[in-house]
Order: structure tokens, then sequence, then C-alpha cells
């Protein structure tokens, strides 16, 4: 099982928020999820994120791979290297 660290989106139309969750990568984006470890809001002036960085951590040593969003934001918040 390829398991993802991605974004769900939730929220209004054109207004996003997002939470950060552990998926299969054969979900559907906004469907079936593991674990919720953050949330990232990105209508805040500035964009806020929060995020459980030990449970981060774990699922990476445990084989999951974080999109390029994720991954992005979790190095803006100096999660991961």
């Amino acid at each position: 099982m390829a398991v993802k660290i991605r974004l769900r989106r939730l929220g209004a139309k054109k207004a996003p928020y997002y939470r950060i969750v552990v998926a299969d990568s054969r979900a559907p984006r906004d469907g079936r999820f593991i674990e919720e470890i953050g949330t990232y809001n990105p209508m805040t002036n500035p964009a806020t994120v929060t995020v459980d960085a030990e449970k981060v951590k774990t699922w990476i040593a445990n084989g999951a791979q974080p999109t390029d969003s994720v991954r992005s934001l979790l190095k803006k918040n100096g999660v991961i290297e």
C-alpha cells in the first residue's frame, strides 16, 4: 500500500481550507484517509499552518511520501529538511 501525506480540501467555493492527512494513494482526494496530522489555511495573511511534527516524522519514517505541496509547507515550518 503506497501511503501519501497530502492535502484534503474543505471550505466553501473560493474560500479553501485544507487538512493535511495521511491517505492511501489510491483513495480520492477528499475521500477516505488514515489519519489527520494538521491543517492549512491559505486565506489568512500570512497563511496559517498547524502540524503535529511527531506524527509527520513517524509517518515519514514508516515510508509515507509527502506530495510536493505538503513537502513545501513542511519545509517552510521546519518540520522536515
